[in-house]
């Protein structure tokens, strides 16, 4: 028989080759364990020269590759720390050789983990926007048609949030196209979900809520994600919350929390301040403490629920003075979020005209000088409000601009003998109709 050419170590008596991949991934181990203590430290320089360090080496084990792809993300967390943004576009292009050995579906997981890697940087939108461009362009040039898929779909997702709508909705139906003739369930999940945003972002809800249709029907033949399942159910609270339906959107929002507080997500204490905005639209601001003084507010306490727990506070008590103050100090907070903004306009146009009636349904004639100092509000801002009011029909009465007064009109009295009369005449209409039928049928 012939003898195996497969060195044994003396000593252990395992094959040296073992050996070897085991000395190459300590190796590689050391490197990045000690490239993770320096960047603790917020030594991004020293850091960077041992994840690269490792990327740099020829093994080519199974554990090594593992290995290098974590040296890879935290390189580029590094290199977008630095600000060379150009450089993780190279790292990527000289991993070539390494995702011609790899199934395309963990390429693809690769450079999309790369580039959430630079996302993690603050104030980088553009930045990953630009290297999203790259990223796309040179999937063309390789021909790396899923890749380059899955990270135009992180690019639409990127224009909507820099507010670049249109070239967002554009990207996103060309994208949609491609993907309708290859039927890829779970990028037509993703893809239908960022066009919901956009067409919720440009108010557009019926487009908005047929997008989310569409995530939902491509969802129900493959496995969801806990977190992305997370996000369709926020979506689907956003659309609820604008037509109305602050109930239902209630519980959307509640499912997004747990999906997002189960997997650690930083977006659960947004959901839980939608939760909160529910409750107070919906009439029931006095429940709002109660969920503060839960598990859920206690695990998430901050300047947010802070800001809506007074803002609950405020709607519950119908004091615009209140609600004056918290948009004082925490109104560039809270509008930081599109549909919290919007909806908290509407709350204040709610309670200004609670307290514009309060103050003025007592009398029959009242200054509106005397009614905007009660109000502690502008004179002007107090007229062009109750000249909605008027005409919208919410208050019976008339300005007197050149009196500065308001004047208020006891509303009309229904006639008995005018309905009834309308009645008698409605009736005779209809007698008078039946006999010229007959009259034509005789003829």
């Amino acid at each position: 028989m012939e003898e195996s050419k497969m060195e044994i170590d003396p000593v252990g008596g395992q094959p040296e080759v073992d050996l070897e991949e085991k000395k190459a991934e300590e190796e590689l181990q050391s490197n990045l364990e000690e490239g993770d203590a320096f960047e603790a430290q917020g030594k991004n320089n020293e850091a960077l020269q041992k994840f690269q360090a490792n990327l740099a080496s020829s093994y080519v084990y199974a554990s090594t590759d593992k290995i290098k792809e974590e040296s890879a993300y935290k390189t580029a967390r590094c290199l977008a720390k630095l600000g060379r943004f150009n450089d993780v576009m190279e790292l990527l292009k000289s991993f070539n050789d390494h995702f011609a050995r790899i199934p395309k579906a963990r390429a693809a997981k690769i450079v999309r983990t790369v580039i959430d890697a630079v996302s993690e940087v603050p104030d980088s939108l553009e930045l990953q926007t630009t290297l999203c461009e790259s990223v796309v362009a040179w999937c063309r040039a390789e021909r790396r048609t899923f890749l380059r898929q899955r990270v135009e779909g992180k690019l639409a997702h990127l224009l909507h949030v820099q507010g670049a709508h249109s070239k967002a909705q554009a990207l996103v139906d060309r994208l949609l196209r491609e993907l309708k003739q290859l039927d890829d369930k779970q990028m037509l999940v993703e893809t239908h979900l960022v066009e919901a945003r956009v067409h919720h972002a440009l108010r557009n809800l019926p487009k908005a809520k047929a997008a989310l249709t569409a995530s939902r029907t491509a969802g129900n033949a493959i496995y969801i994600a806990p977190l992305l399942q997370g996000e369709i159910d926020d979506m689907a609270g956003k659309l609820h919350c604008d037509e109305g339906d602050f109930k239902t959107a209630f519980s959307y929002f509640l499912e997004a929390y747990e999906a997002f507080d189960g997997a650690g997500d930083p977006r659960a204490p947004q959901a839980l301040q939608y939760m909160m905005l529910a409750k107070v639209l919906q009439g029931a601001a006095g429940e709002v403490p109660a969920l503060l003084a839960g598990k859920w507010g206690i695990k998430h306490s901050g300047v947010g629920l802070e800001a809506m727990a007074r803002v609950a506070a405020a709607a519950q008590k119908r004091s615009l003075e209140d609600y004056g103050a918290t948009m004082a100090a925490h109104g560039e907070l809270l509008r930081k979020d599109t549909l919290t903004s919007h909806h908290l306009d509407a709350l204040y146009n709610q309670l200004l005209e609670a307290n514009l009636l309060k103050v003025v349904e007592p009398y029959s004639c009242v200054e509106l000088a005397r009614v905007a100092e009660l109000i502690r509000l502008p004179l002007d801002r107090v007229e062009r409000k109750l000249s909605q009011m008027i005409l919208d029909g919410k208050f019976q009465g008339i300005l007197d601009q050149g009196r500065g007064t308001l004047i208020a009109r006891p509303p009309a009295e229904e006639d008995a003998a005018l309905a009834s009369a309308l009645g008698v005449v409605a009736n005779m209409g209809e007698v008078v109709d039946s006999l010229f039928k007959r009259a034509q049928a005789l003829n």
